[in-house]
């Protein structure tokens, strides 16, 4: 049951992104002076920043920057880390050697830390966020499916095709990559999480989306400063991130258990 609720939450963040700054009756970057600081309210349920904006329209919009982080993060890094997997796992030899050093080489340093980096060099924008953690992203996907494909391709029906004389490319298509993209599918929905939570690290940082494009990273930021006067400045924001990692950890495990009822408790 918790976890189907996690998929609700999921499905409720993605609906509320969409269809969200088209139902709620301000724009996020009209600013209300007079107003500015103002609590929860009627007019105003999340309150107003120390702009005078709306923070409830500001958290619609930042869920459309984190979602799509998040959506474009775990493509590319599904992607390429699936093709760098599955020839590693299929090749073997000196090729699973090479590729095999590389991913130890990126995993030896800290995620978050090479992605700041990264930003930090590049400069801080919304592509080169996505660019970092793709860098460090791809790797998780990699090994998995170097696992999977290690394993497949010593089954019969893949040793009996390779007999036959099936081309590699054949062999990839119809058996090795189907086996493994139902483990990809899962890493990717965790995989959601982990990248929301790096975009809004690194947005908290000043090293993400820039003002004044909204995004729950740089509205924590600035609501730390009103954590007195303001708690809702980073309450809310707070909440947005907790709830959103919480349903796609819930929704991976869904997953998880749906493709392998042994997990199943």
């Amino acid at each position: 049951m918790i976890k189907r609720l996690g998929i609700v939450i999921v499905g409720v963040t993605v609906a509320a992104a969409i269809v969200g700054p088209w139902i709620v009756p301000y724009d996020p970057a009209a600013q209300q002076l007079s107003l500015r600081l103002a609590g929860p309210s009627w007019q105003h349920p999340f309150g107003l920043d120390e702009l005078g904006r709306d923070v409830l329209a500001r958290l619609l919009v930042g869920a459309r920057i984190s979602l799509l982080v998040g959506i474009s993060v775990v493509s590319i890094s599904a992607v390429v880390g699936s093709v760098v997997g599955v020839i590693a796992g299929y090749a073997g030899g000196w090729v699973d050697a090479l590729l095999g050093r590389l991913m130890d080489i990126l995993l030896a340093f800290p995620g978050i830390l090479l992605a700041i980096a990264l930003v930090a060099v590049l400069g801080p924008s919304l592509s080169h966020v996505v660019l970092a953690l793709v860098t460090i992203g791809w790797v998780s996907y990699a090994r998995l499916v170097r696992g999977q494909a290690l394993k497949v391709r010593e089954l019969d029906y893949v040793q009996a095709a390779r007999a036959l004389g099936a081309p590699v490319v054949r062999i990839l298509k119809l058996h090795v990559i189907p086996a493994t993209l139902s483990a990809t599918i899962v890493q990717a929905t965790l995989g959601m999480a982990g990248a929301i939570i790096a975009e809004a690290s690194l947005s908290f940082l000043g090293l993400g989306v820039q003002p004044p494009t909204p995004s729950w990273g740089t509205m924590l930021d600035a609501g730390r400063s009103h954590l007195i006067d303001a708690p809702h400045l980073t309450l809310f924001p707070g909440l947005a991130i907790a709830l959103l990692v919480l349903g796609f950890n819930f929704a991976g495990d869904a997953l998880r258990d749906t493709f392998d009822p042994r997990h199943t408790l």
